[in-house]
């Protein structure tokens, strides 16, 4: 029998309506593959605290049943250009279905929605890749997912040997650890985080983007942090979705090495996620040959290689926003230099332009 395509229409939803988004939702939390950047409170918090608009890109069947979406934002910066992102300012995201031709469809309309709009550039940060015309970007990138022991002392346990004496020299100290979201919260978070980032070489992002994703992720987000004699020296605001916890923005001040800090953290945080109810932890991704990637291999962590696609207009660069590409070894170098005070002043107003 002749292969006979599916009846699919693709709509474009650009405003929060409730019963639109909770259809999404639905969809995302019923899909395997779905993430927190697939999610409506993720691209949302995105556009209120940076000001770029969203767009959910939905093919349905004859029956109006969702077969596909595509999260999108509009990135516009006048440093680093134009681009629709699949999601904005995070490590996932892209085309979510199982459906090949709704796949597809939802690509070509992304490059169509570009074309019409003048942007030069899509790219889609995870999920299946479209057709030829796609470039696909693989080898880059590796994702860090393990499952979660039974209790705290299984554990430390499964932590290698080395990393894991590094962890028991850290609760030796006396650190205390807190958990929340509340004003403090955000505040200790935020200068522990804007330090970390200054110390790299990289412009922070904008505390609202922190303050709106916390907002709308309710209790699917949460601070933790980590104290040495009533100062903050570390700290990570982490994602739940689907079971898993995946600590996303995460720091550390100069004192966080000495008090091994960092590494009581994200312990403390494989302990707290269980205690929610999680079974997976998510380290995220890093890119290969960093000191982040060595980092989460010393926790015991095997890398999976990522695989993000694009599409650009012919005759164009794609967007290069990567902190470590040569082409910004020299500002890298002028920006760790900067006062700290210098930096979170006009740091927010270039971090927001990344997407």
């Amino acid at each position: 029998m002749a292969f006979k395509p599916k009846s699919l229409s693709v709509r474009v939803l650009d405003r929060p309506e409730a019963n639109e988004l909770a259809r999404i939702d639905a969809f995302i939390s019923a899909s395997a593959e779905g993430t927190a950047f697939h999610r409506p409170a993720w691209v949302l918090s995105v556009s209120k605290a940076c000001g770029h608009e969203w767009r959910y890109l939905l093919a349905e069947d004859g029956e109006g049943a969702l077969q596909a979406i595509l999260p999108l934002n509009l990135i516009h910066s006048p440093l680093f250009g134009r681009a629709l992102v699949s999601s904005g300012f995070a490590v996932g995201g892209g085309i979510l279905s199982e459906d090949h031709q709704a796949i597809q469809i939802l690509a070509d309309e992304a490059w169509a929605f570009a074309e019409r709009h003048s942007f030069p550039t899509v790219e889609l940060r995870g999920g299946p890749a479209p057709d030829e015309q796609w470039v696909k970007k693989d080898g880059v990138y590796a994702g860090f997912v393990t499952s979660l022991a039974e209790d705290d002392e299984k554990q430390l346990l499964a932590i290698p040997r080395k990393q894991r004496a590094e962890v028991r020299k850290g609760l030796k100290n006396e650190l205390i650890v807190r958990v929340g979201s509340d004003t403090q919260d955000r505040a200790d978070h935020y200068a522990v985080y804007a330090e970390s980032v200054r110390n790299l070489g990289t412009p922070v992002f904008p505390k609202a983007l922190f303050d709106e994703v916390l907002n709308g992720f309710g209790e699917d987000a949460d601070i933790l942090t980590v104290f040495s004699d009533g100062k903050p020296v570390a700290s990570v605001l982490s994602l739940y979705h689907q079971q898993t916890v995946m600590p996303y923005w995460g720091g550390g001040t100069w004192d966080a090495r000495r008090f091994r800090a960092n590494d009581v953290m994200y312990y403390s945080l494989m302990n707290h996620a269980r205690e929610r109810g999680c079974h997976t932890f998510d380290f995220g991704r890093s890119k290969f040959g960093t000191g982040a990637f060595s980092f989460k291999k010393n926790w015991g962590f095997e890398p999976q290689p990522l695989s993000y696609a694009t599409r650009t207009v012919e005759g164009e660069e794609s967007r290069d926003v990567n902190p470590m590409s040569p082409k910004y070894k020299a500002k890298v170098a002028l920006w760790q230099r900067l006062p700290l005070s210098v930096a979170n002043r006009i740091g927010p107003m270039i971090a927001k332009g990344l997407g």
